[in-house]
């Protein structure tokens, strides 16, 4: 008998978490998906893949473009949230709440519109996936809005878990990880923000791509969880 062939979708899937996942699920009885917004960006991430991977350019953004995609895909199993922003750090004095709105606007609506999508088309046996961040869970100072952005999805998952069942639901919280998120950052900067962060978390460095797509892969394939926060921080939210 033949094995049977799932499919997962990664909203996001062109570089850093996204990218590093599809490398990890995309073989034999897994058949992956990848989407960006940048054209020649996903070609290049689908390059790195053997084109191993299916993909497809659109703005998760733009709801017209996300309805029209999960209408050409068809049924697939595994849906992957990994749109990124990068709104709302600094000290809350100083902080511009419109900033707030702007990292809603560019990564939970894109990800809660891509399920909503998806819905007619995800099946009911399979899972759903949002990445959010450690910074909803850490009490440190200058992520108050960026931690409000990601604690939406630590709230959401839990619900969904109830109201979709049996889709299963859950969260990806990472910590500090060495992707193009930081790319904001002068080199230099950035690799003293790397090295700050590795002196405080407990394991001794920052994370990789690959770690936290180790745990995206644990709750694809893990039937008998749903509605959890999986924080992948190397443990720095105990010494932040």
């Amino acid at each position: 008998m033949s094995e049977t062939i799932q499919h997962c979708v990664i909203i996001g899937g062109s570089s850093g978490i996204g990218l590093a996942t599809a490398r990890r699920l995309v073989g034999p009885g897994m058949k992956v998906t990848i989407t960006g917004r940048n054209e020649d960006k996903l070609k290049s991430a689908w390059k790195s893949l053997d084109g191993t991977v299916g993909k497809a350019a659109f703005d998760a953004t733009k709801p017209d473009e996300v309805r029209q995609f999960f209408e050409r895909l068809g049924p697939f199993d595994h849906l992957v949230l990994a749109a990124s922003g990068g709104k709302g750090l600094g000290p809350f004095a100083t902080l511009d709440l419109a900033d707030i709105a702007s990292g809603v606007d560019e990564k939970i609506r894109p990800q809660l519109s891509c399920l909503q999508a998806a819905l007619p088309t995800l099946n009911k046996a399979g899972s759903v996936t949002f990445i959010s961040a450690v910074s909803a869970q850490i009490a440190a100072p200058g992520v108050a809005g960026i931690g409000a952005i990601n604690g939406m999805l630590l709230t959401v998952a839990p619900i969904l878990a109830v109201e979709l069942k049996p889709l299963r639901v859950n969260v990806v919280a990472p910590g500090v990880i060495d992707t193009p998120w930081w790319d904001f950052l002068p080199d230099e900067q950035r690799q003293a923000v790397f090295a700050e962060y590795a002196g405080k978390t407990p394991v001794g460095r920052i994370g990789r791509a690959e770690d936290v797509a180790e745990a995206i892969a644990f709750l694809v394939s893990n039937g008998f969880m749903t509605g959890q926060v999986l924080t992948c921080d190397g443990g720095l939210r105990f010494a932040a």
